[in-house]
């Protein structure tokens, strides 16, 4: 392996290497190191600063019993060359995805990425291979980091005016950019399978192809990272907040999934012979994501302003519900024959972690499966106007989600209460944060009236 690597170096002319682990909020945190850095680093591991999983979004540490690790230690890290990608808008200058372990050789806990790792293990050995994929909307803006920062996030110009969907006229008039944002995900290892216009100024829609659910992850997290680097170099800025103002629709972070045989040969979701079509493995893999999803939704929804998306009418759901090509439930069942029946979880928004989402729900998942779980009957009308108690409600707030991981046994049983733990730390921190903030609302609405 270190010779094949060795050889992808000088084939490709690369000279730069840049090593990168995505953090709680799935930021990703990484440095560039020489070539003789690297190859040391393949053949003897390295190690990484383990205050990655200690500190927020903006470099404050998180505080609490099980937040961090006293001293920060580096930790023993190991380079996975599975990810190696040339990154196309850096000339001669390589990507890898690092994984970090305790000083027993033992996955680290904390990490979200190896989470999903474990999880991805347990549907191997009962002779599953899960598939999963991503689809974003994030709203672009001709400015800057400093020009966002100077107008206080306030009356920023969009990449384009309007509320126009699926227009080929806008995404026309900045082919260029749409050109290169297809043309480099797809050297990147990101293949893109769509990319359109979405309801509101600015905003697009991106569909990410079909892989294998650590992969796919990859692919999701890269994704987004990628998009920033990108439109950094025509001079824009991209936002994947789940809802960044009011009055403009929200972004989604849709997943797609399904579970396939050992060999990747066969949708284990599709039955020519069951209802819809849908397998009895399919049917219930959706019970235990619904059975799951109120206790599991802040790996889904991790921040404050996630739960400002999840209201009616926002084309993202609002209840534990399901139905047939039901756009307006949380799960959407999609029976499109035996290469592509498979499930749509509606309920993360762009600003999710994909390998948390993803994690939560396979096991969620193989979960019901274990259990035999079944579905309630599928919901093929306006899940937004259904009879009251006709679902449960999600969570409505980050602090009600994060109380219901805390309290989460199954959540203990399948990540384990050393992730539960300190994750349910971050969301507090997070909460926290929140609390003490002074808003433009409260301003407004107090400052000289009250």
């Amino acid at each position: 392996m270190a010779e094949d690597v060795r050889l992808y170096i000088e084939q490709n002319n690369i000279r730069k290497i840049k090593l990168g682990v995505f953090d709680m909020d799935g930021v990703l945190r990484g440095k560039y190191i020489s070539l003789d850095k690297f190859y040391s680093a393949v053949e003897n591991g390295l190690g990484f600063c383990e205050v990655i999983f200690g500190w927020d979004s903006n470099d404050e540490l998180y505080e609490g019993p099980e937040a961090t690790v006293t001293g920060y230690p580096d930790t023993p890290a190991k380079i996975d060359l599975d990810t190696a990608r040339i990154v196309p808008w850096e000339p001669d200058t390589a990507i890898f995805l690092v994984d970090m372990y305790d000083q027993a050789g033992q996955p680290l806990d904390v990490s979200p990425r190896q989470l999903l790792q474990k999880v991805i293990r347990e549907a191997e050995a009962l002779d599953f291979r899960p598939y999963m994929s991503s689809e974003y909307e994030f709203f672009i803006f001709r400015e800057t980091p400093e020009s966002v920062r100077e107008k206080n996030y306030r009356n920023m110009t969009p990449l384009t005016p309007g509320m126009f969907g699926y227009s080929v006229v806008r995404a026309s008039s900045v082919a260029d950019l749409i050109h290169s944002i297809i043309d480099q995900m797809n050297a990147y290892d990101v293949p893109i399978e769509g990319i359109h216009t979405e309801t509101g100024p600015g905003v697009y829609e991106t569909a990410i192809a079909y892989d294998t659910a650590l992969r796919a992850a990859d692919k999701s997290a890269l994704f987004k990272t990628g998009m920033k680097e990108i439109s950094s170099r025509h001079d824009l800025i991209v936002t994947f907040m789940a809802k960044w103002r009011a009055d403009l629709p929200g972004c989604s972070g849709h997943v797609h999934q399904s579970l396939w045989d050992s060999d990747g040969k066969r949708n284990l979701f599709y039955d020519a012979q069951g209802d819809h079509h849908m397998s009895d493995l399919m049917r219930h893999y959706l019970a235990g994501q619904l059975t799951l999803m109120r206790e599991l939704t802040v790996l889904m929804a991790p921040t404050v302003n996630s739960y400002k998306r999840l209201v009616p009418g926002a084309w993202a759901p609002t209840t534990v519900s399901w139905g047939i090509e039901n756009r307006t439930a949380a799960l959407r069942a999609i029976p499109a024959g035996a290469k592509s029946s498979r499930i749509e979880c509606r309920l993360p928004g762009a600003d999710v972690n994909p390998y948390l989402a993803m994690a939560a729900m396979l096991a969620a998942g193989l979960y019901g499966i274990k259990h035999k779980m079944e579905p309630p009957d599928p919901w093929n009308q306006n899940a937004y106007t259904a009879p009251e108690n006709t679902f449960s409600a999600l969570p409505g707030t980050l602090e009600e989600a994060t109380a219901l991981l805390k309290e989460s046994v199954v959540a203990r049983e399948m990540f384990g209460s050393v992730f539960v733990d300190h994750y349910v730390t971050t969301r507090e921190w997070e909460i926290k944060q929140f609390r003490q903030a002074v808003t433009d609302w409260e301003l407004a609405r107090y400052f000289e009236v009250i």
